[in-house]
């Protein structure tokens, strides 16, 4: 069992960058791979970013690339997601879960409760 809390969500206006956190209860945290997903209002979930349980490599959402960065710190049951630039179209309820190696919301098994990012024009 994984317990994840996401933090770092706020109201930021555009351009600016926010540094979300999310921080995992479990001892086996490097068994699994980490996503970050978000999603608007009205829409579907949005794969953003994955990592490997090593943190070696990671992959973003196809319309994502380059404002985004996911990283993770093993040591202290951490993963995080540096967003630069941010964009009114960003704001969303974000997500971090843990599993597979994926871009498919149905291969992590364990999802934070989201913390919430609204971007300002």
């Amino acid at each position: 069992q994984v317990q994840l809390v996401e933090s770092g969500g706020g109201l930021v206006q555009a351009g600016g960058s926010l540094r979300l956190s999310c921080e995992a209860s479990s001892r086996t945290f490097d068994s699994y791979a980490m996503g970050w997903f978000r999603q608007a209002p009205g829409r579907e979930r949005e794969f953003v970013a994955t990592i490997r349980r090593s943190g070696r490599d990671s992959y973003y959402g196809d319309s994502l690339k380059g404002r985004f960065t996911i990283s993770r710190d093993n040591a202290r049951n951490m993963v995080y997601l540096q967003i630069n630039n941010l964009e009114p179209e960003d704001t969303a309820r974000y997500f971090c879960a843990a599993g597979r190696y994926s871009d498919e919301s149905g291969d992590y098994a364990y999802w934070g409760p989201g913390t919430q990012v609204t971007v300002s024009s």
